[in-house]
C-alpha cells in the first residue's frame, strides 16, 4: 500500500499579533515530524513517504498527485486540528485516499474528528495500532474493531475499543524512519543550530490539570529500552543537538541513570535538552550532575505558577520553594534552565508586577510564558467550559485567552508581551 503521512503546517493564530499588532513571540524552532517517522518505521512491507507543511507549505496537492496514495496519515495537535481536517479532504479530492488522523488532539479528543472527511481516528500512542489498521485495509477490510482505532461514524458518537497501552506498543524492534526526512534535516534547528528528536519516554506519571499529555498513553508512563533509545540516537551521527521529547524524561530515575550510564559508555558525543520535574532535581541532584557530564547542557521545567495555592490549583503537586531550590541547583550544576511559566487570564496588574519581581530573584535562561488554556480533553476543560468564548481551535496555541480575561483585553496582551521583552534570553540553549 501506499501511505503518505503528512504534518500539518504552521497553523496557530495570534489574538495579540492580529488585533493589537504585538509580535514579541519567536519561533526558536522548528522540530521534525517524529510522530511520523515513528509510525512510518513499523510500516515495512509498504510504501512510506512523510510531507511535512511545515517546510514545504504549498506543496501537499502535487505531492498527493504525484504520489497517490490509497492512506494518508495526519498528526496534529490541538491547534492544528483544523488543518488536519483540511489536509484530509484536500487528500479525498485529489486521489480518494482513505484518511486517519492521530496525534495528541486526536487521543485527547477523538470526537472532534469524527468527520465525513476522515476514515479513522488513532486515539494514543499509535505505532502499532497504525499498523494494525494499514494491514486490516490491505486485506480489504474496513478498518474497525481495532483497540485504539475509531472508525468515523458523523452524525452518530465514535464507538471503539479502548487500547491497553504497554510496552508492546512502542515496538522497538523497528526504530524511526529518519531518512523520510533527510532532504529537510537543515531545516530542523535550534537558535539555528541543527536539532534531532528522539524519544525515550512516553506518558506521564503526574496529573497536572492543564496537560493533555495523558492522553497519549492513556495515563501510563512507558519508558522506551536504553537499547533503542541509544540506537536512535545513533542513528542521527551528523546532529550534535538532541532533543529528548519526552514529557518527562525523569519520570523514572533509575530508568535515566541507566540511560545516562549507557549514553557516556557508548561514547555518544551529544549536547541533550530534556524535560525534568524541579522536584526531581531536588530529590537526586547527583543524577542530573551525571546527566551533565555525559552531555546534558539544558533543561525544560515546567515550574508554572510562583505561589503554591496556584500550583494546587493546577494539581501541579509541587512546590515553589523547591523550585527555588531546584534553580540554584541547576545554576551551580551548570544547566541551562528553560522555564515554563503560565500566564492566567484572571491576572491583574499586580499578577504580572509579582512574575516579573520573581524572575528578577530567580533568573532563569530562558523564560517561556504561555497562556493558561483549556485544552479540550483536560481536566481544566472540564473545569472551565462554561467560561470558554473562543471555541476555533487555530486559537488554542498557548499564546491565547480563551477565556475572558481580568484586565481590558489589549491591556492584557500589553502586559503579556511585555514579559518576553524585558526577560529578553542572553543565554545560548
Amino acid at each position: 500500500m501506499k501511505i503518505l503521512l503528512v504534518n500539518p503546517p504552521n497553523s496557530g493564530r495570534s489574538i495579540p499579533e492580529e488585533r493589537y499588532g504585538i509580535d514579541s513571540i519567536k519561533q526558536i524552532f522548528r522540530g521534525e515530524p517524529l510522530a511520523l517517522e515513528v509510525l512510518a518505521g513499523n510500516l515495512d512491507g509498504h510504501e512510506v513517504r512523510i510531507f511535512d507543511l511545515k517546510v514545504e507549505p504549498d506543496g501537499l496537492e502535487a505531492a498527493l498527485a504525484a504520489f497517490r496514495p490509497g492512506l494518508v496519515g495526519v498528526t496534529a495537535v490541538t491547534c492544528e486540528a483544523n488543518a488536519a481536517c483540511h489536509i484530509a479532504a484536500v487528500a479525498k479530492e485529489s486521489c480518494g485516499a482513505s484518511v486517519a488522523v492521530g496525534g495528541i488532539h486526536a487521543s485527547n479528543d477523538p470526537e472532534f474528528f469524527n468527520r465525513p472527511e476522515i476514515d479513522f481516528v488513532v486515539v494514543g500512542i499509535g505505532k502499532a495500532s497504525f499498523r494494525e489498521l494499514v494491514e486490516a485495509l490491505a486485506r480489504g477490510e474496513d478498518g474497525s474493531g481495532l483497540p485504539g482505532v475509531a472508525k468515523s461514524s458523523p452524525g452518530t458518537p465514535l464507538r471503539y475499543l479502548r487500547r491497553d497501552f504497554g510496552p508492546a506498543d512502542l515496538v522497538e524492534a523497528k526504530p524511526p524512519r529518519y531518512d523520510l526526512v533527510a532532504t529537510n534535516r537543515g531545516a530542523y534547528t535550534l537558535l539555528g543550530r541543527p536539532l534531532g528528536f528522539v524519544t525515550s519516554a512516553f506518558g506521564c506519571p503526574f496529573d497536572c490539570s492543564f496537560c493533555c499529555i495523558g492522553g497519549q498513553a492513556g495515563g501510563r508512563y512507558l519508558a522506551c529500552s536504553i537499547e533503542a533509545v541509544i540506537r536512535d540516537i545513533g542513528l542521527l551521527p551528523e546532529i550534535p543537538f538532541i532533543r529528548l521529547v519526552d514529557a518527562n524524561t525523569f519520570g523514572s530515575p533509575e530508568h535515566a541513570r541507566r540511560l545516562c550510564r549507557a549514553i557516556r559508555a557508548a561514547g555518544l558525543e551529544k549536547s541533550f535538552l530534556a524535560d525534568v520535574r524541579s522536584d526531581t532535581v531536588v530529590r537526586h541532584p547527583d543524577l542530573i550532575r551525571e546527566w551533565q557530564e555525559a552531555g546534558l547542557r539544558s533543561v525544560v521545567i515546567g515550574f508554572e505558577e510562583i505561589c503554591d495555592s496556584g500550583l494546587a490549583q493546577l494539581n501541579k503537586a509541587n512546590s515553589v520553594a523547591v523550585n527555588q531550590e531546584a534553580i540554584g541547583l541547576l545554576r551551580e550544576i551548570g544547566i541551562t534552565i528553560v522555564g515554563d511559566f503560565i500566564v492566567s487570564p484572571d491576572y491583574g496588574h499586580a499578577d504580572f508586577d509579582r512574575l516579573l519581581r520573581y524572575l528578577e530573584a530567580n533568573p532563569i535562561d530562558l523564560p517561556i510564558f504561555t497562556v493558561l488554556t483549556p485544552l479540550p480533553g483536560t481536566a481544566l476543560h472540564r473545569q472551565q467550559r462554561e467560561r470558554i468564548v473562543n471555541h476555533d481551535l487555530d486559537f488554542y496555541t498557548l499564546a491565547n485567552a480563551v477565556v475572558p480575561t481580568r484586565l481590558e483585553d489589549g491591556e492584557f496582551y500589553r502586559r503579556y508581551a511585555e514579559l518576553f521583552q524585558l526577560t529578553h534570553p542572553k543565554a545560548k540553549i
